[in-house]
């Protein structure tokens, strides 16, 4: 087996007599605990040491995606809440997600054959790209008049005085000039090439393989990328480009997306992860304007405000991930949490498993955004143990401020609104979502 599946927090051990558990080979555990020791301060935090009776285990966190380790064993790591469904099913969910994080809008999902095959993740954005490819190459590649420096035997374009008498002295028959050229070699076209040949180290279907072949073979003529980064930078998509889009953000995905960030040194894997809380936020920020009513806009990302101010300057800016405004009035503030809660744990002790953090959090944006007085919110993902929302949380110090615990469901893209219908004045109704899956 070269590939595994598996949830955010699960613990893996490594593969020996007697294991139990996940397990995978000895040298995925060996690099897997390399990097949960690496000192680098910018390393993200998507695994750590613990055990599991009695046994040393790496434990995923929050990062959802594919992991490669260096010997080309495959980690798929699924959103938690597809536990209690299936890989397929979380698989698909988490793919509608990302349609709505920054840089993966070009994500069509349209192609039922990405379900029907269940495909791992990998698997699934290496088709992508090679699907925008095909497309691309339909429409043509583009040529565009590149500089060219050569020792010719025929005077073409400019003679280059120095270059000439350097190295023509005793050359008559040459002349070194610098001329333009109509070609297929640029930055978009390597960009692209490079990407290819990188998909076709990294699938493993045999379909997907042949097709990058095959899409290789029309850029025989265009070389790869010495310089991915600058190459990048040199991208223009002038008038009537706008078809490479696709296949460019896509490439640039695999090129650096698809980058070491797990590994150094000769460590070095290909991975794309994700942090949830952000594929989250996004989701939630995408659907959630549409359940607005007219005369209110959904702002992402606010932070006019601070905590303090000291010696004339504002320390702590305070960054609600959502306000819900009223032309120049904040009428509501939101926070997503990627968090599961339990709605049966309604004691002091378990407190349905919500941070006490997050409402000091959620209690300093209120101050500050609507002045003590008005309505937050706090929205997690529906599962079967969090489907309808909790009752109102009143601050006693703050008479004018309630806070709110709400479901927001994956599957119908919807919030859960109180029963009470104290928030039907800013929102559309959402009526039947008890009757709808997460």
């Amino acid at each position: 087996m070269n590939s595994l599946t598996i949830f955010e927090f699960d613990k893996l051990v490594e593969a020996k007599e007697g294991a139990a558990g996940l397990t995978v080979p000895r040298r995925v555990f060996a690099w897997l605990e390399t990097q949960c020791l690496r000192s680098d301060e910018d390393a993200p935090g998507w695994l750590k040491l613990t055990q599991l009776n009695g046994q040393r285990a790496i434990q995923v966190t929050s990062y959802v995606g594919v992991l490669r380790a260096p010997c080309g064993f495959q980690i798929e790591v699924l959103p938690k809440t597809g536990k209690h469904t299936s890989p397929d099913e979380a698989r698909a969910l988490l793919i509608e997600m990302l349609k709505c994080l920054a840089g993966f809008r070009h994500i069509k999902t349209a192609n039922a054959d990405l379900v029907a095959e269940r495909m791992p993740l990998l698997e699934v954005f290496i088709q992508q790209f090679l699907s925008a490819v095909s497309t691309l190459i339909k429409r043509g590649l583009r040529s565009d008049y590149v500089a060219r420096q050569d020792n010719l035997f025929a005077l073409r374009g400019r003679l280059l005085v120095a270059q000439q008498i350097s190295q023509n002295l005793l050359r008559r028959d040459r002349f070194f000039t610098e001329h333009d050229e109509f070609s297929q070699d640029r930055a978009e076209n390597r960009l692209i090439h490079t990407a290819l040949r990188h998909a076709l180290t990294l699938c493993r279907s045999q379909e997907s393989q042949r097709v990058a072949r095959e899409l290789g073979f029309v850029f025989a003529d265009v070389p790869l990328s010495v310089d991915v980064a600058l190459d990048i930078q040199r991208i223009r998509l002038d008038r009537g480009m706008g078809y490479y889009e696709s296949a460019l953000d896509w490439a640039k995905l695999i090129l650096q997306g698809l980058s070491p960030i797990s590994g150094m040194g000769t460590h070095h894997a290909p991975s794309l992860l994700f942090p949830m809380e952000a594929v989250f936020e996004a989701y939630v920020e995408k659907h959630l304007a549409k359940q607005l009513r007219d005369d209110f806009v959904l702002k992402a990302q606010a932070s006019s405000q601070h905590l303090v101010a000291h010696d004339d300057q504002r320390w702590f800016r305070l960054k609600p991930d959502l306000l819900v405004k009223q032309k120049q009035t904040t009428r509501l503030v939101l926070d997503t949490k990627w968090k599961l809660l339990d709605s049966a744990k309604k004691n002091g002790r378990e407190k349905y498993q919500l941070s006490q953090a997050d409402f000091y959090q959620l209690y300093a944006y209120g101050h500050h955004y609507l002045d003590g007085d008005g309505d937050i919110v706090l929205i997690y993902p529906k599962t079967d143990a969090f489907a309808e929302p909790l009752p109102v949380f009143a601050f006693p110090k703050a008479n004018g401020m309630r806070l709110w615990v709400l479901p927001f469901y994956l599957k119908a893209r919807k919030l859960k609104l109180p029963s009470s219908n104290e928030l039907d004045g800013i929102f559309l109704s959402a009526a039947g979502l008890n009757k709808l899956d997460a």
